[in-house]
């Protein structure tokens, strides 16, 4: 079904971000010179209860929920594996890459005029807004590491 496979997909983008995020709260909490791990907290939060969100909606539309990353996973803790050794604003960088390729997902769901009510609801009430927010405070590290 067209849907699972969506939410699926969806769901293996919120499992590499979390995978992701904690590769770089781990960096940062083991290297004190480039800074706090915390201001990431909130947003590997929010990852783990849209993994969260994503697991309830395939299995209640009678779905299996992917257990892992995938390729997409191993690639994005490659790039930030290499953002890791370059420091904190190139860690920064490429989280708000996966952020903006998130929220781009997600709004080329929402164009989609057969997307069922439940999903085009989820998307639009956490999701998307979830991604927006992280965008703006990865700008808003981002300025501060610039200063």
């Amino acid at each position: 079904m067209h849907t699972i496979d969506t939410l699926n997909k969806f769901l293996k983008d919120e499992l590499s971000a979390t995978e992701t995020y904690q590769q770089v709260q781990d960096k940062l909490a083991e290297d004190a010179a480039l800074g706090e791990s915390k201001d990431l907290r909130p947003i590997y939060e929010d990852h783990k209860e849209a993994v969260s969100s994503l697991q309830t909606l395939i299995s209640q539309l009678g779905g299996t929920p992917c257990e892992d990353s995938g390729a997409w996973g191993t690639w994005a803790q490659i790039v930030q594996g290499g953002a890791n050794l370059l420091g904190k604003e190139v860690a920064l960088k490429s989280l708000q890459s996966g952020e903006k390729s998130g929220a781009e997902a997600y709004e080329e769901a929402l164009q989609e005029t057969e997307l069922p009510l439940e999903i085009r609801s989820l998307i639009e009430t956490q999701l998307l807004p979830a991604q927006q927010a992280h965008i703006r405070a990865l700008d808003r590290l981002l300025a501060t590491e610039t200063d």
